[in-house]
């Protein structure tokens, strides 16, 4: 691809503009560690939604998404729509009280909960899996989906490759380790509205284009099925195009959603998302943050990607199933005029940066809040060595990058380690039977019956849909001894200290955990009332799209009624004030 004068001006420009905002933010760190990793705790919920949003706007986001839908229709997407029923269950009954929690990082939260040693040790060891290894290991997943997007823009190879990821990697390193969250969160607001709108001006151009010939041009040229929303009951082993398999779609939707730990998705909060919510303002910008972020994330962005995706499917039949992401890209090569291919390498460059800045600034947290925890230092010193870490986990990040292959196969990874996982950190709030002990069961086990699956009992089991990359089966499997074994210890070890369970009480549930929950109905109905309204604004967009006026008048009705529902149950649950 060639790019012109006025296309290095854009990527030059946002740069700049990057580098300033983590410049103006700097003088928000205070030199302490809530200063640095938290904003002073003085976000906004709109630039800690903002934030939310942008680094779950990966560079490798929209590859991954052309893949879903090239290989299942646009139904694929539900491999990921269905954690909206666990992100709306996080902010409804989950943000207000992380922000309530006081903690620095989820990590901290368990020696909160839990007493005892073993919560001590549980504490440091989830430190430096979480903000270490697996840290390392999304981050060089990140790379990698920049490296295959550089290579087909470029045709750039082996080293040279490499090191133009790893100068983009210092960049974001240099604004993260100079300004902290503030940078950070301040330049994903910025980053998320040019990723977003590039991507909007590529699906109008390629949709457009004389190969496509607009909507009605699509249309025609794909399988009715690939453009269903919903799965279609039958055989989705045929080719390309006949949606995801009903049994996978139940199966997916029913179980994943809460039962699994996976970055950015966690059940009941964590990682990144919580850490968000720790720097807003107060519990209620928590709240306003966090439902705002479920709203853009599976209401607002996904429609971009979804059309370029069919319009690869139209015009690149070519490409093998190993290969059907790369249709993004080659899209964006083909079809951008000259001074656009900038503004589409910024917005992919933007999705990158904001991922892995939260990553870096995220993943240093751990390391200096509950491995170091640095209670005697001084807070110029903490500062100092929190810089240091984040540049270390970036280049251990790198040189995981070397030795990762596959993107699809570090994402099973992570949700075969992650699954059974997800129930206990939902109930671990209001169930007060389970301890440190139970906790270390369900972090262990994935990991034993994930291997066992793996390199033991292969294809000892029935495949549930040849059509999607991994074996559900497998999954389900891990699901059901994890939560057995966690459940079991959580029963037959000794609960935690009643004078540690109050104190938990008293700061996690000030009004009283009985008046909490008279809450909990009416938290529940504005479960169900968000989750209708961010599905049926999804789906409404979608069928304006392809001009289906009396679906997309009947999900307008719809949303009206999820709407008030959502908002007249948050308001007896306590969730807004009037």
């Amino acid at each position: 691809m060639v790019l012109t004068g006025f296309d290095f001006f854009i990527i030059i420009l946002f740069i700049v503009i990057t580098i300033a905002l983590g410049w103006y933010a700097k003088s928000n760190i205070n030199n302490s560690i809530e200063g640095f990793f938290l904003g002073g705790k003085n976000l906004p919920w709109y630039i800690a939604g903002l934030s939310m949003v942008a680094t779950t706007f990966a560079a490798d986001t929209p590859l991954a998404v052309t893949e879903l839908v090239a290989k299942n229709g646009i139904s694929g997407n539900w491999v990921w729509w269905n954690m909206l029923l666990g992100g709306m269950f996080t902010a409804i009954f989950y943000a207000q009280l992380w922000r309530r929690s006081g903690v620095i990082t989820d990590a901290e939260f368990i020696t909160l909960r839990y007493g005892g040693q073993q919560a001590k040790w549980l504490k440091k060891f989830k430190a430096i899996y979480l903000g270490v290894v697996m840290n390392s290991i999304i981050l060089a997943w990140v790379n990698l989906a920049l490296m295959a997007i550089l290579e087909v823009f470029f045709n750039l190879k082996g080293i040279e490759l490499f090191c133009f990821t790893a100068l983009a990697m210092l960049l974001v390193a240099g604004y993260s380790a100079l300004s902290g969250l503030m940078g950070v969160a301040l330049t994903d607001a910025f980053q998320f509205f040019i990723a977003l709108i590039g991507c909007i001006v590529l699906a109008i151009l390629v949709v457009n284009s004389d190969q496509i010939g607009g909507i009605s041009g699509l249309k025609n040229a794909l399988p009715k099925h690939s453009l269903t929303i919903l799965p279609s009951v039958g055989n989705s082993s045929e080719p390309v195009g006949l949606s995801i398999g009903f049994a996978s779609f139940i199966a997916i939707a029913g179980m994943v959603w809460w039962s699994s730990w996976y970055p950015g998705a966690e059940p009941g909060g964590g990682g990144y998302i919580a850490q968000r919510m720790f720097s807003t303002k107060n519990e209620k910008h928590s709240f306003m943050a966090t439902f705002f972020f479920q709203f853009a994330h599976y209401g607002i962005r996904p429609w971009p990607w979804i059309i370029v995706a069919l319009c690869s499917v139209v015009l690149y039949p070519e490409l093998g199933a190993d290969d059907t992401k790369l249709g993004f890209v080659m899209a964006m090569k083909e079809f951008l005029p000259s001074g656009m291919r900038g503004l589409l390498l910024v917005a992919f460059l933007g999705a990158y940066m904001s991922t892995v800045s939260t990553h870096l600034n995220w993943g240093a947290s751990y390391v200096i809040n509950d491995v170091w925890n640095p209670a005697k230092n001084s807070n110029h010193k903490i500062v100092r060595v929190s810089r240091w870490v984040t540049f270390g986990i970036m280049i251990l990040a790198l040189g995981v990058t070397t030795q990762v292959n596959s993107i699809s196969g570090v994402w099973e990874f992570i949700m075969e380690c992650g699954a059974g996982l997800g129930l206990l950190l939902m109930m671990r709030w209001f169930w007060f039977r389970i301890n440190a002990w139970a906790e270390i069961t369900a972090t262990v086990t994935p990991f034993i019956v994930y291997g066992l699956l793996k390199f033991v009992f292969v294809h000892n089991y029935p495949v549930l849909d040849e059509s999607l990359s991994s074996n559900p089966i497998s999954f389900f499997i891990t699901v059901g001894i994890t939560t057995f074994c966690w459940v079991l210890v959580s029963l037959i070890t000794k609960p935690d200290a009643q004078n540690h369970i109050q104190k938990f009480k008293d700061k996690i549930y000030p009004q009283g955990f009985d008046d909490f929950k008279k809450t909990i109905p009416y938290l529940f109905l504005a479960w169900l009332g968000g989750i209708i309204t961010v599905y049926s604004f999804l789906f409404m967009v979608g069928k304006i799209i392809f001009r289906e006026w009396s679906e997309s008048c009947l999900l307008l009705v719809v949303l009206i009624l999820g709407t008030y529902l959502f908002y007249r149950s948050a308001v007896k649950g306590k969730l807004i004030i009037k």
